[in-house]
């Protein structure tokens, strides 16, 4: 089996997710591909997210017309920060003998070597790299590289509602919906 772990706060989810997801599916021929959004990502502690109930609503109303994407969400009710490492160990627990793929942005490359257990996690995931290309990393760790095709952030997003701009074809329009309904990103400072 040939799984891959999608983390990362989705706030909100948007098409470049999706793309780089399915690239990776398509490139790196896998079953499937989990997206597990983080109740508290341990890299991210200075913003606080959007609510984890509708950051929820945003993937599963995202990952519906996919069946190879599956939705994860125990990190997103567990109190504290979620490591990776303890996400893997479920999987492997959950999944044996399945090859973990482990899908992360460029921008994550300088900081891995502060990831928890870090060692053992390169151990236990092929890590696959989601190349921007404004990001100047010379080198991916010699993981793998998924080419981003597209260049849209959540940041951008946040940044775009909060200004009043249009986010259309940004995201799918069910998550632009909840956005737009729920009055999400609203504040500049969010």
């Amino acid at each position: 089996m040939n799984l891959a772990l999608y983390g990362g706060t989705f706030d909100p989810i948007h098409h470049g997710h999706l793309i780089l997801a399915r690239a990776a599916l398509e490139q790196l021929a896998l079953e499937r591909v989990f997206f597990i959004p983080a109740g508290l990502s341990p890299h991210k502690l200075a913003r606080t997210p959007a609510p984890a109930a509708l950051r929820h609503a945003m993937l599963v109303a995202a990952l519906a017309d996919e069946p190879r994407f599956a939705l994860d969400d125990a990190e997103l009710h567990a109190p504290g920060p979620n490591f990776a490492i303890d996400t893997v160990e479920r999987y492997a627990a959950e999944f044996p003998g399945a090859r973990l793929h482990y899908l992360i942005g460029a921008d994550n490359l300088r900081e891995l070597h502060t990831w928890r257990r870090i060692a053992e996690l390169r151990q236990r995931v092929q890590f696959v790299v989601f190349g921007r290309k404004a990001d100047a990393v010379e080198e991916a760790h010699g993981f793998p590289e998924v080419p981003r095709r597209i260049d849209i952030s959540a940041t951008e997003i946040r940044a775009r509602v909060a200004r009043g701009a249009s986010i259309r074809y940004l995201l799918p329009e069910p998550v632009r919906t909840i956005i737009t309904e729920h009055h999400l990103y609203q504040e500049p400072s969010h």
